[in-house]
């Protein structure tokens, strides 16, 4: 099996800055051998995701960025002059499987991995590493528990409660005063997004509408949202993926709702891939959260949109950003001890730190005590025909710090008329 870093090593190690972290493994810089074809000078890493199966287009999108990320950085000259040699394994979006992966990996001699994608294989990876104390980056698992096992895992993505919280206190700044939910009752996703959005909207006075549930697979959302409709809400909060959301936008339109819908990161694609799952006439003025879009007009994720392009001939995704950003902080962790000649399996290497964040195309990420990011998150608006950053929360502000800035920034719009 083998030799790992732990939380607290790999934090100092990557040049992030963190507290409080407990943990005293060790990392090899390459031993063992890879499933793909071995130079014996190289870092292996492991890139694990559901290639294949119902869920692949998330796992195909992580690992195209993480890939690119991985090309552009042997291509710079590596880590130290090695090069890092991806062992890219597909688990199938089944959790057993996942595990049986990140197995194969460790008798491999990966000295990390970036992965997993979904929360169920996720959560399955992080329970069989703890043992091994193996660093794990996710890029897109959204579930709290994700790194509640161990000291060794690390995410690119806010949170589920994360994000309930934040369109809670959005709703809150927008004036709603009723909300509708309508959500994936079988959905660890959609159920943690809508539980701490009920909590927190509750919490700042907003009426919540009795939550309307429904089945995976379901195509026909008239029941719930005719219930939901005759509640005359401001709002609706559909914390679902995008081809659910598409048809429940669409469905309520049709029964006549013209008010607002909310989302969480799940509506990334809705509109503007290669499938429209909602017309951009039904999606105006709806708003949901996420840390990427094409239309985003930063310099750093504008370059990121080119060589994803030149690369794959397509539109990168939020999830093609994410799987970018968990191998940069994945990498930046090894690069900043094997370039600084550290000596990985003593005290002083594990002391070798530069001080420091991680420029990713989502913002800057750095870690504070958890293997939760403290990372800029993007609310998007729909208008006339294309999506646009409607505001950008900035990671240092408490959700209760959030409310007050933007009543502020609510008032001055409105004087501004």
């Amino acid at each position: 099996m083998a030799n790992a870093i732990s939380r607290r090593d790999f934090v100092k190690l990557s040049g992030i800055t963190a507290a409080g972290l407990g943990g005293a493994s060790i990392i090899t810089a390459c031993g063992g051998s890879s499933s793909s074809s071995s130079n014996s000078d190289s870092i292996k890493v492991g890139l694990m995701g559901p290639y294949s199966g119902d869920v692949a287009q998330y796992g195909l999108a992580v690992r195209h960025g993480a890939e690119l990320y991985v090309k552009e950085l042997n291509e710079a000259g590596g880590i130290g002059g090695r090069n890092v040699e991806l062992n890219t394994q597909d688990e199938k979006g089944d959790a057993t499987e996942a595990v049986n992966v990140y197995n194969k990996m460790a008798e491999d001699g990966v000295v990390a991995i970036i992965g997993d994608v979904t929360s169920t294989p996720s959560i399955a990876v992080a329970q069989a590493s703890v043992k091994d104390n193996m660093p794990l980056v996710s890029a897109s698992t959204t579930a709290a528990d994700f790194i509640s096992y161990g000291p060794n895992a690390f995410r690119a993505c806010v949170t589920d409660p994360y994000q309930g919280k934040l369109m809670a206190d959005f709703a809150a700044t927008q004036g709603y005063k009723t909300v509708g939910v309508i959500f994936n009752s079988g959905g660890d996703y959609e159920v943690g997004v809508k539980d701490a959005f009920v909590e927190e909207a509750k919490a700042k006075g907003i009426t919540v509408l009795d939550p309307q549930g429904y089945a995976a697979g379901d195509v026909d959302f008239n029941a719930q949202l005719t219930t939901i409709i005759a509640g005359n809400p401001d709002a609706v909060l559909a914390p679902n993926y995008y081809q659910d959301d598409g048809k429940i936008v669409t469905q309520a339109r049709q029964l006549g709702y013209k008010g607002v819908f909310l989302g969480a990161d799940g509506w990334s694609n809705i509109l503007g891939g290669d499938e429209e799952y909602a017309s951009a006439t039904d999606l105006e003025g709806c708003y949901y959260d996420c840390s990427f879009i094409l239309e985003n007009d930063d310099e750093g994720v504008q370059k990121f949109v080119k060589a994803y392009k030149d690369e794959y001939g397509e539109s990168p995704t939020n999830f093609c950003a994410l799987g970018y950003d968990a191998a940069m902080v994945m990498m930046n962790g090894i690069k900043t001890a094997v370039e600084g000649g550290a000596d990985l399996s003593s005290d002083d290497g594990r002391q070798a730190i530069a001080k420091g964040s991680v420029e990713g195309v989502t913002g800057t990420i750095k870690y504070d005590g958890t293997g939760d990011p403290v990372k800029p998150t993007l609310v998007i608006t729909f208008k006339d025909g294309a999506q646009k950053v409607f505001d950008t929360i900035d990671p240092d502000l408490t959700l209760r710090g959030i409310y007050s800035i933007w009543c502020h920034r609510v008032a001055k719009r409105a004087a501004r008329g």
